[in-house]
């Protein structure tokens, strides 16, 4: 695995892990986390490539006030700077609005999308919940304890201490810019999913809060070619947690043919 910085069309830069050969995947991570984010996806059966999102890592951020769209033109310019022609997408959280975004506004850039732990059509109550949250990142505050106790299990200690870690280094202001369009991203493509063409798989836990099952299934169903996966006794960060599980639907969805 390698890391190296893109220099994309604006002259902003992208940090890349990069790993494998075959299939070429691009991997978006959610809020305040990293690349290393997909850390056990990086082994897949592909030419992998996992970003740093604006703001965050090593990744230059976006102009004040950013919002989904930005990040969906970011992820475009990505694709445009790897070179090497359209790509599979697949996204966590904050990255899956960003794939999907990616797959109705350039389907010239996207062969499959996977769309990890997403949101759509949040109810009232969880939409208030989230733009709360994204004003008290925005003023400097938002424990990362709360998100943590939802995210994980006692028994996962571990791979909570590391995503931690990354949320204890994010730039406060990338981090916080990325907060906002994830809180009001989950309407911004709501209407447009079943323009996506391509295989797209939709895959979330059992246990997860905030990207349900409901959810899940809903956006599986609005799409052309949608699989939905729902793993069972697993939470948010389900890559992670459960990486075979994840892995192997994966590599069931980088299997689809493609037809253009």
């Amino acid at each position: 695995m390698t890391s190296r910085t893109l220099r994309l069309s604006d002259g902003s830069t992208v940090r890349v892990l990069e790993a494998g050969a075959g299939e070429p995947l691009l991997l978006i991570h959610g809020v305040g986390l990293r690349a290393e984010a997909w850390g056990p996806q990086m082994r897949l059966e592909a030419h992998v490539f996992a970003v740093d999102m604006p703001g965050h890592g090593e990744s230059s951020p976006l102009p004040e006030g950013a919002r989904l769209p930005e990040y969906v033109a970011w992820a475009a310019r990505v694709i445009e700077a790897i070179g090497i022609g359209p790509m599979s997408v697949a996204g966590h959280s904050m990255g899956s609005l960003i794939a999907g975004g990616l797959a109705i506004e350039r389907p010239d850039l996207v062969k499959r999308v996977a769309l990890l732990n997403g949101v759509h059509r949040r109810t009232p109550e969880a939409r208030a919940a989230v733009l709360g949250r994204a004003a008290e990142i925005a003023a400097g505050g938002g424990s990362i304890e709360a998100p943590l106790a939802r995210w994980f299990t006692p028994e996962e200690a571990e791979t909570r201490a590391e995503v931690a870690g990354w949320l204890n280094t994010v730039s406060q202001t990338g981090y916080a810019m990325a907060y906002r369009a994830f809180a009001e991203g989950d309407m911004v493509y709501a209407d447009r999913i079943g323009e996506i063409a391509c295989p797209t798989l939709v895959l979330t836990a059992d246990g997860d809060a905030n990207s349900t099952p409901a959810m899940t299934y809903a956006m599986a169903g609005m799409v052309q070619h949608g699989q939905a996966v729902v793993i069972e006794g697993h939470r948010h960060m389900v890559n992670l947690t459960a990486p075979r599980a994840v892995s192997t639907a994966l590599r069931d969805w980088l299997a689809e043919e493609v037809t253009r």
